[in-house]
Order: C-alpha cells, then sequence, then structure tokens
C-alpha cells in the first residue's frame, strides 16, 4: 500500500520545515554557547586578578554609570556565583543543542528514508 502524492508531499513539508527549524535554533544556541563560555572566562580571569589582591585593597564594582566600594570578599562571592550561574546556563544549553542536533539528523535521515522508499 502506497501513500499519496499529496499526502507524502505534505509530510515532506512538514519535516522539512523541522529540520529547518532545528539547524536555525542551532545557530541561535552556538551563539549563546559561545556568548556564556567568553563571559565565563572574564569572570574566571577577574576572579583570579581579585585573589591575588591583599585585604586591604580597595575593590570598587560597577553599578549602572558609577562604582561603589564593595569588600573584596562580597565581590570574590559575587563573582563565584555567577560563574557557577554561567555554567549552569552552559551546561542547559549544550544539553538543548544535543537534542536539536539530533531532531535535525533524524529529519534529514526522514527525508532521505522517503525519497528512497520512493525511487523503488
Amino acid at each position: 500500500m502506497s501513500i499519496p502524492n499529496e499526502a507524502l508531499q505534505k509530510l515532506v513539508q512538514e519535516i522539512e520545515t523541522q529540520a529547518i527549524t532545528a539547524q536555525r535554533d542551532i545557530n541561535v544556541v552556538k551563539a549563546a554557547l559561545a556568548s556564556k563560555q567568553r563571559d565565563v572566562r572574564i569572570l574566571e580571569l577577574t576572579s583570579t586578578e581579585v585573589n591575588h589582591l591583599s585585604e586591604d585593597t580597595n575593590v570598587y564594582e560597577g553599578v549602572g554609570k558609577m562604582f561603589m566600594f564593595a569588600p573584596i570578599h562580597g565581590v570574590q562571592k559575587h563573582l563565584e556565583s555567577e560563574i557557577t550561574e554561567l555554567k549552569s546556563d552552559i551546561s542547559n544549553l549544550n544539553k538543548k543543542l544535543h537534542y536539536l542536533e539530533t531532531t535535525h539528523k533524524n529529519s534529514r535521515e526522514h527525508i532521505d528514508q522517503i525519497f528512497k522508499s520512493r525511487g523503488r
């Protein structure tokens, strides 16, 4: 029993749309991943620099367009919490990227399978 041409054509269009959407989302997630990884590197460098400072050094944190004095321990805790949060975001983005890549691969395989079975 074979599938009518119209139904087959509609199915291929739906799968193709899903593949295109997955590819677009993959590019967005990769850009977000690169951005978050860059932010983590910057925060880790800043944290390393702050750790090398002596306890009596004045440290200032940016707040909007101004800088406010902050205790060095508070700055270190703030940097560590931001790094932890970003690493969690990176982990979630990696999971999403894996899902999208699998979806895209499966969509392409289904399209190929349809064309191969139709050619018989």
